[in-house]
């Protein structure tokens, strides 16, 4: 019997590789070349897939087993339009109840995250992990102070799924983002709510604008279509082996 750990690892890294775009949408998650992959049981691979897939990051294909979440521009609209209510909301609370100690998590988190920034606009390479990690950590301790752990869970769930959809289309709005962290920031130390969801607004939805005009979304989402007809077509077609299941 594995240790739970070994299934815990496995299942944050096979997250992490989709939630970065190492499993791409759409792609078979064959159970023998999973457990190849990353070294672990047949079980633990069905009972960590059937977790993600009830995050929404991994779809069931009937007899033909797990495949990556698909990406539409659709659902990235209505993931959007969850974080920001959900980020919006907790801030109201989060701003109202939080003291020095938090006000000094949100300067620290903003400090990371603005030196990061700050070499990506001036053109050094940097770790996706790494600059998504800092955004999180400033996003995250915005509403840390908000008093609802089911709400705090909720954004968790809801900011990864936005993130997906980032890194497909590898987006940092450079000059832009670092700003509207700064006044995001700015209205944290105000304590300034109503503005702080002004440009949370204003900071998601020029992303969401953003992802949608590159096209990447839609490129994507009518390849799947397509390979997946396409991969359907060649099963059907192909003939039996004679081996029963």
């Amino acid at each position: 019997m594995e240790d739970v750990s070994v299934g815990e690892a496995a299942y944050r890294r096979v997250r992490t590789d989709i939630l970065f775009g190492r499993l791409t949408p759409g792609q078979r998650l064959g159970l023998d070349w999973m457990r190849q992959t990353y070294g672990i049981s047949v079980s633990t691979l069905r009972e960590l897939l059937s977790r993600l897939s009830s995050e929404d990051f991994v779809t069931a294909e009937g007899q033909r087993g797990f495949e990556v979440a698909q990406v539409s521009p659709a659902d990235f609209r209505e993931v959007a339009d969850l974080r920001l209510l959900l980020e919006t909301h907790a801030i109201g609370n989060s701003f109202a109840a939080g003291g020095l100690d938090w006000e000094g998590h949100v300067v620290a988190a903003h400090h990371r995250l603005a030196a990061l920034e700050r070499r990506l606009i001036a053109g050094e390479a940097s770790e996706a992990e790494v600059w998504k990690r800092y955004d999180w950590e400033f996003h995250r301790a915005l509403i840390a102070a908000c008093g609802s752990r089911a709400l705090l869970q909720a954004h968790a769930a809801a900011y990864d799924r936005y993130l997906r959809y980032q890194m497909v289309a590898v987006v940092f709005r450079g000059a832009v983002a670092a700003e509207e962290h700064q006044r995001l920031l700015e209205c944290a130390l105000a304590r300034d709510a109503a503005a702080a969801r002004r440009v949370l607004q204003t900071h998601i939805e020029s992303c969401v604008s953003q992802v949608l005009q590159a096209g990447t979304l839609e490129a994507l989402a009518n390849g799947n279509a397509e390979s997946t007809g396409s991969r359907r077509r060649r099963a059907e077609a192909k003939p039996a082996s004679g081996a029963s299941r």
